[in-house]
């Protein structure tokens, strides 16, 4: 194979290689856009934002004794989604917390029991609505034995008074 030698002028453009033709591209009609689903509204991250504090936004799931105790033992997933925080979380707690002790199976899932659901409502009462540092809630829970006690009569009166309040709007 021979080479060519390629000389270049720089007065006058010269091209070197012929550009191949190139056909026009089609238009491609725009496909309609799918509806978007709707999605529940997330913070970027962290915790609850004041302004959803106060308005009394509920956030967390847990149902009643009695639909609790129906069930032995409930899945990692099955409690964050109840609480709406990240299973990475529940496992901080767990490691953080002494009064938590979710069983394991032979994979290693958690499995909650209903008495370990009611220790980590009485956690997530102490750390996000009562602003509780770790080591606080550490404290606290080792200083007050009863303190299962006061947040039982803590969230009955919470339902008390959004009885009243539901009783005063309807008036």
């Amino acid at each position: 194979m021979a080479l060519q030698q390629i000389s270049f002028s720089f007065d006058e453009p010269t091209p070197l290689v012929e550009e191949p033709v190139v056909a026009p591209k089609k238009e491609k009609k725009p496909e309609p856009k799918p509806e978007p689903k709707p999605v529940a509204k997330k913070t970027a991250r962290g915790r609850m934002s004041l302004k959803d504090m106060e308005a009394g936004v509920d956030l967390i799931v847990v149902p009643d004794d009695e639909e609790l105790f129906q069930k032995s033992y409930y899945s990692m997933s099955t409690v964050a989604e109840m609480f709406k925080v990240n299973q990475s979380l529940l496992r901080f707690w767990e490691n953080e917390f002494d009064i938590l002790k979710p069983k394991k199976n032979g994979k290693g899932d958690r499995l909650f029991r209903p008495e370990d659901v009611k220790n980590l409502k009485l956690i997530y009462h102490l750390l996000r609505e009562r602003k509780y540092t770790i080591e606080g809630a550490k404290d606290f829970l080792k200083k007050n034995k009863r303190a299962e006690e006061k947040f039982v009569l803590i969230e009955s009166l919470k339902k008390l008074k959004g009885f009243l309040n539901q009783l005063k709007a309807d008036l």
